[in-house]
């Protein structure tokens, strides 16, 4: 969803939908779907049996996101101005998009069609642009680019340095230019992107809708132009306005001049301005505008091939590979999905680490390619002679030592009776004979080599640190993990995750924790006492972290001090955080001050949850805020461990997680600010990463019925009245002190049971919207409760303002959505794909919004619209239902699915968060009967739709008195697939009729 969203009601999506190209389903006479006739059964047999054992990761892209460019004769047009046009739309999408995007935006941007010849004309226009296409099996996907930078294009060989004494590593197999994220991976990810993900959408170029920009006759000096550029030039994904007066002033130790917000189009040379939000003008996206001739500026993906590979070099692959086969190795592509599974091979350097992607089209394939050569090179008559005599970089064939396998090899050295092979798929090297070198018959040269590498991010600076690598090889050699694909360039940058266990665990934030220096951390023994303890944060769980005096905590306040002084006196935009990740440590203002913190989820590319590691807080900024730590402090830093010690109360009757808000706010009040506590330590869970203690506010520790255990256990604040989560009737006040920003947050809904060293899972890790999960079984014809749609409330209050209708074409229109939640083809809910970019954007604010307001008495009543915390997002839901356990029962209004939520996660929707139309609307499938469907039909629908981008075309709209009851009656059409569209109410009349002859 970065770049591929759309913004009108035929147009830019995934998918070729328009009125003109997709046909109208209710004319097609019976006669044209011969043609589309399907034998269902056995294909539906396996459908349903793959979902039932296991769950089909949502992993390719739309396969056809073309749309027609040609209508009707060319007509004369102006070449240069249709190139400069598109050259000024390339500099706001520089990382490329849809061809098929293209019309729609030209349109939007200059309200004049591209002219039909200009679009025939791209691919000659190579000093404009490049037009490319991708990897898909599809061969009409294109991509548009920036112009390329003119270097050598020859295609990699498959052969090695062979001037390296070192162990050989196959050149890396990627494709060259930025990679663009297809539309079904830009649509929001699960918790992933998410990231997740993956990241924020661009916006669509503004249009004539949006605020009209203030006349004034200031403009800006050549200085403040290069300055403001340079700024963003670090967002690639976009900069909020309101950011720039503190970043400029941070960065450039001077004030932004005002009249630069107030006349934001002074600034449309440099960037494209975008009002996400169109009732709250001062609140604009900025992203920046790629200079002309310059290569496509600054290569954040680092995808262009490197221009110091020589000529003669690329030559003298081409001609060995030549000589060695008549066919060369295709390039490796690096997997579509966000998160792929990889094998770790060997890591000697954490910039370089061997590994192997784990799938279908790499391991699968992989495997059966072995067969056929363990067949081939079998041990008979048949069986080719071995190599008489193997040259160095050649491909060969080697039956290996250990086992009878035939695996592909590339000599690296030849000796006297002996070779030494680097097994190409495998990333490792072995000496053996040379009876056991055959000639590698060209059949095996199609697939590519699948050894490849890749570089974890954030730990460059400690590559080769032994501690990091002995770390490294303890926690991920030879194992199967997740990997998190932040570039894809010729090396990929990569986060790897351990989730095999409970809690995912991030292996590069692990291996940097492998630097710390243990005799820095905080002193823990049982039964010992500690004086001058500051409790530095008190969590709504009942979590305790407390700062102990040490030699940790004395060296991390004197760097600290210095970097304070060092931010002070650097002039520079370097330490501005571009590419943020989970796990990354960097630096925040807290209390005024720049303080360690490790981001902990990303909620796209501009909205994060970040942990102050040495107090313990948790908070939500913008990626403004962060900071890189200073190279000059960076391994010092590093070496401190962090020095909030995560405590919990000994001896209490009540668990962490059923503290109740008077509890925690009478103990706020007793320990927050007070510096001189004590503390006894009465058990140390290594397991859980946290202590019992016993506190104290004075040093009289000796006597335990002075402390704050004693006191709390005594008192009334643990009994739960009835329906006491209900009420909420003290506020839980944080009284810790406010971050810097006005944007950032403290919040007040810690997890208990998360640790401050892991952060959460990658499937939430790019946690925007639309990505958290189906809607469960949806069989029984809405049997599931938890899928059904809500039930007919009551009219909400009067005194709180709905935000207007979703606006929908007239019936027999068509478009694009996207399909959140399916439970059977008579239930399921649809987004409107054009406005998906401003739903995240509403996220994002509800985030930074909610995370920093202090919880207050709520009167939550049933059938009335809140905000609810879900996981780490903000969702806009109506209640459905108060339970007297503390748990209410939730709708999601943009997103149709149903949770259970405790009732302290919800606040008042308020006024800014209630323009944006909801967007999930109700729907059933037209052309099909209505019946009980059965689970088998019911998972067949899921997997045609659910989290996909379709066209919708309208049959009718069941108007009703709340926005949420309205049910929409659709066709379904997928028309990614270039032969043909396929509509589902086909797919799902032709399993019916195959069940009822079954029956």
């Amino acid at each position: 969803m970065r770049d591929g969203h759309s913004e009108s009601k035929a147009g830019a999506h995934p998918n070729k939908m328009s009125n003109q190209n997709t046909p109208n389903r209710k004319g097609n006479p019976p006669a044209e779907k011969s043609d589309k006739r399907m034998t269902l059964h056995s294909r539906f047999h396996k459908e349903v049996h793959a979902h039932l054992s296991r769950n089909p990761p949502q992993t390719g892209p739309p396969m056809n996101l073309n749309e027609s460019l040609s209508s009707g004769k060319g007509k004369p047009y102006n070449p240069q101005q249709v190139q400069g046009r598109i050259r000024e739309i390339l500099g706001k999408y520089s990382n490329g998009f849809w061809v098929s995007k293209l019309p729609q935006i030209y349109r939007e941007l200059y309200k004049q069609d591209l002219p039909t010849e200009a679009a025939k004309d791209l691919e000659t226009w190579t000093h404009i642009c490049t037009v490319e296409k991708t990897c898909s099996s599809n061969p009409t996907e294109l991509l548009l680019y920036p112009a390329k930078e003119q270097t050598t294009t020859s295609s990699p060989s498959p052969v090695l340095n062979l001037n390296s004494t070192s162990t050989p590593v196959p050149v890396s197999n990627t494709p060259t230019d930025k990679p663009l994220r297809s539309p079904a991976q830009q649509r929001p990810p699960t918790t992933h992107l998410t990231r997740s993900g993956s990241p924020a959408p661009l916006s669509p170029p503004s249009s004539s809708s949006s605020p009209s920009p203030p006349s004034s006759p200031a403009s800006l000096s050549p200085d403040l132009r290069l300055k403001l550029e340079e700024l963003l030039v670090k967002y690639s994904n976009g900069l909020w306005a309101h950011a720039l007066p503190k970043l400029f002033q941070d960065t450039y130790k001077t004030k932004l001049p005002k009249h630069v917000l107030e006349n934001l189009h002074l600034l449309s040379d440099i960037c494209t301005i975008d009002y996400p939000m169109p009732d709250n003008p001062k609140r604009a996206i900025l992203y920046r505008r790629s200079s002309t001739g310059d290569g496509g500026g600054e290569d954040e993906n680092c995808n262009r091939r490197n221009s110091s590979t020589s000529e003669e070099e690329l030559r003298v692959r081409q001609e060995l590979g030549k000589r060695l086969s008549n066919q060369a190795v295709p390039s490796l592509q690096i997997p579509k999905e966000e998160y792929p599974s990889v094998l770790v091979v060997d890591a000697t350097n954490t910039n370089s680490v061997i590994l192997r992607y784990i799938g279908e089209g790499y391991s699968q394939a992989q495997e059966s390619m072995e067969d056929e050569m363990r067949e081939f090179y079998g041990l008979n008559q048949s069986t080719p002679p071995p190599l008489s005599s193997p040259s160095s970089g050649q491909l060969v064939a080697v039956r290996a030592e250990e086992e009878e396998e035939i695996l592909r090899a590339q000599v690296c050295e030849v000796m006297a009776d002996k070779v030494k092979v680097y097994y190409v798929d495998h990333g490792f090297s072995e000496v053996t004979s040379k009876t056991k070198v055959f000639e590698l018959h060209e059949k095996f040269f199609k697939l590519p080599f699948q050894a490849t590498k890749c570089k974890l991010a954030g730990l460059e600076p400690f590559c080769q640190e032994p501690a990091v690598l002995k770390k490294f090889e303890t926690m991920a050699s030879g194992r199967i993990l997740l990997a998190e694909i932040l570039e894809r360039g010729q090396t990929p940058l990569a986060v790897l995750y351990d989730t095999s266990q409970d809690d995912d665990v991030n292996i590069n934030a692990a291996c940097m924790k492998a630097l710390h220096d243990k005799t820095l951390a905080s002193p823990l023994q049982v039964n010992s006492a500690y004086m001058n303890v500051t409790v530095s944060s008190v969590c709504s769980d009942g979590t305790v972290y407390c700062q102990l005096p040490s030699r940790g905590l004395a060296k991390l306040n004197e760097l600290l001090e210095n970097i304070e002084t060092y931010f002070h006196s650097q002039v520079t935009s370097e330490f501005l955080v571009s590419r943020p990740f989970c796990g990354k440590g960097c630096m925040v203002r807290y209390k005024g001050k720049w303080s360690r913190v490790e981001i902990t989820n990303l909620h796209g590319s501009r909205v994060l949850d970040i942990l102050f590691i040495d107090v313990g807080v948790q908070a939500s900024v913008e990626v403004f805020e962060l900071r890189e730590i200073p190279p000059l402090f960076l391994r010092d830093l590093m070496a401190i461990p962090p020095q909030a010690v995560k405590c919990f109360l000994a001896d209490l009757a009540v668990s962490v997680g059923s503290w109740t808000p008077d509890a925690v706010q009478w103990l706020r009040e007793k320990v927050l600010n007070i510096t001189d506590c004590s503390m006894k330590v009465a058990k140390v869970d290594e397991n859980k990463r946290c202590t019992y203690v016993h506190l104290f506010t004075d040093k009289n520790f000796h006597d335990p019925a002075r402390s704050l255990n004693h006191q709390m256990a005594q008192s009334d604040l643990f009994k739960h009245q009835p329906d006491v989560f209900l009420t909420s009737h003290s506020p839980a006040k944080i009284s810790t002190a406010t971050l810097s920003s006005k944007t950032s947050s403290t919040s007040d809904s810690t997890n208990g049971n998360r640790s401050t060293t892991v952060p959460a899972k990658p499937q939430i890790r790019r946690a925007l919207p639309g990505q958290r999960g189906g809607g469960g079984g949806g069989g029984g014809g809405g049997n599931t409760t938890s899928t059904t749609p809500p039930e007919t409330p009551s009219t909400p209050s009067s005194s709180l303002q709905l935000p207007p209708l979703l606006e929908l074409p007239p019936a027999g229109n068509n478009i694009d959505v996207y399909v959140s939640v399916a439970c059977h083809p008579g239930h399921f809910v649809l987004q409107p794909w054009r406005d998906m970019y401003k739903l995240v954007v509403l996220m994002g604010e509800m985030i930074l919004y909610y995370n920093k307001i202090e919880e207050k008495p709520l009167n939550i009543e049933k059938n009335q619209i809140y905000a609810a915390k879900v996981e780490n997002n903000w969702h806009r839901v109506l209640v459905k239902g108060v339970l007297t356990n503390g748990l209410v029962s939730v709708y999601e209004l943009d997103y149709g699915k149903h949770e259970l939520v405790s009732c302290t996660q919800l606040r008042p929707l308020i006024k800014e968060f209630r323009q944006l139309p909801f967007q999930g609307i109700t729907a059933q499938l037209a052309g099909v009967k209505p019946r009980q469907w059965s689970e088998e039909a019911s998972i067949v629908f899921r997997n045609h739709v659910e989290k996909k981008p379709l066209v919708a075309q309208l049959e009718n709209l069941q108007e009703a008195k709340n926005p949420w009851e309205r049910k929409l009656t659709v066709f379904l059409v997928d028309t990614s697939q270039e032969e043909r569209d396929i509509w589902v109410h086909d797919i799902m009349a032709e399993f019916a009729d195959e069940i009822t002859n079954v029956l």
